[in-house]
């Protein structure tokens, strides 16, 4: 059976005749484009100055080179798309392209870059928007639209394989470089989220500065067969969000990063423009949820283009049962005394 290509599925979605699909479809081929140039430079960045540190970012993160080239890298791109408004994590403030394109760009050039000198899988993040343009408009008024709104979202993920996971409204799809075609091939057509959850990811050098909800959770899957939850589970930590993602969406699990109790964690560290807004609506496309712990994150209204917030995602049922370690703590059966030794309700 043959493979569908990039380009043929991106014709496909065009063919609907409608202006914002064409955006769109011209947008992702740019991105892509952008993406293969990014990828020729990972192979040279831990041994030469694309690895070293310079200046912070306007999120305050130490930025490596390659996020400086990713940055500018992908800036060029949306210049030539159709793209009203480009906003990064590596800039203070959106930049102004085509006043008549219909798309707003946000992105993370590079998600993961403190992992570049040790050879872990680093990536770009994406969401695209409906432009809110006019000659009053607020040049941030469409980064701060809900992530409900967004049209279309994705990452590319520079590892052993360099691939592409996107969403344009309707399923979320795999695609994998092939260096000898030089094109993108779709080998996953609708990702669907396991249901039955045995991974969890999260930083367990924070466990003192979690919350009670957190801690009691985590607690709970490291019991394993003797615990509450009946059986064994393994731990993954990667520090690269699209490395978590990929592997959530290929076999399962559940993904954490909360707010914690450090100077500067109160509301976690990932940003939810630029990370969790792209990332939440991959992942309910795929059939799984992500919530700030609590609360959905697509519901969730920017007040600010950088803005942080806490991230679960993966198994929509896992993620339903961490929000209600957070809101009923006592509707948690292995919490209660009476049943948590007999696991009556163990699921």
């Amino acid at each position: 059976m043959s493979l569908s290509t990039l380009d043929e599925f991106l014709s496909a979605y065009d063919k609907t005749g409608d202006d914002r699909s064409r955006a769109v479809a011209e947008t992702v081929r740019t991105l892509a484009a952008a993406a293969l140039k990014i990828q020729s430079q990972i192979c040279f960045a831990a041994a030469g100055d694309l690895a070293s540190k310079g200046d912070t970012n306007a999120g305050g993160d130490v930025q490596r080179a390659l996020d400086v080239f990713a940055d500018n890298a992908f800036l060029e791109a949306a210049r030539l798309a159709p793209v009203a408004l480009y906003a990064s994590e590596e800039q203070d403030a959106p930049i102004r392209l085509k006043a008549s394109a219909p798309l707003a760009l946000a992105i993370d050039p590079l998600d993961g870059s403190s992992n570049i000198d040790a050879n872990v899988s680093i990536g770009t993040i994406f969401s695209i928007l409906p432009a809110i343009t006019g000659p009053d408009a607020d040049l941030a008024a469409s980064f701060l639209q809900p992530g409900s709104r967004q049209i279309a979202a994705g990452f590319f993920i520079y590892g052993p394989q360099f691939a592409l996971v996107l969403t344009l409204g309707n399923g979320t799809q795999g695609f994998v470089f092939s260096p000898a075609a030089r094109t993108f091939f779709q080998v996953y057509e609708n990702f669907s989220v396991e249901t039955e959850v045995r991974e969890f990811a999260i930083n367990a050098s924070n466990y003192r500065h979690w919350n009670d909800a957190v801690r009691v959770y985590v607690d709970d899957c490291l019991k394993g067969t003797d615990g509450p939850r009946g059986r064994d589970f393994n731990m993954r930590w990667v520090a690269s969000l699209v490395a978590e993602t990929w592997r959530i969406l290929v076999r399962g699990g559940v993904f954490l990063y909360p707010g914690d109790k450090r100077t500067g964690y109160a509301k976690g560290r990932l940003r939810l423009v630029y990370e969790a807004n792209p990332i939440a609506i991959l992942l309910e496309q795929a059939g799984g949820s992500a919530t700030d712990a609590v609360d959905r994150i697509l519901d969730i209204e920017p007040e600010d283009l950088h803005q942080r917030v806490p991230l679960v995602f993966g198994a929509a049922d896992e993620v339903a049962r961490i929000a209600r370690y957070h809101t009923e703590p006592g509707s948690i059966a292995e919490r209660s005394p009476l049943f948590g030794n007999r696991g009556l309700f163990r699921t």
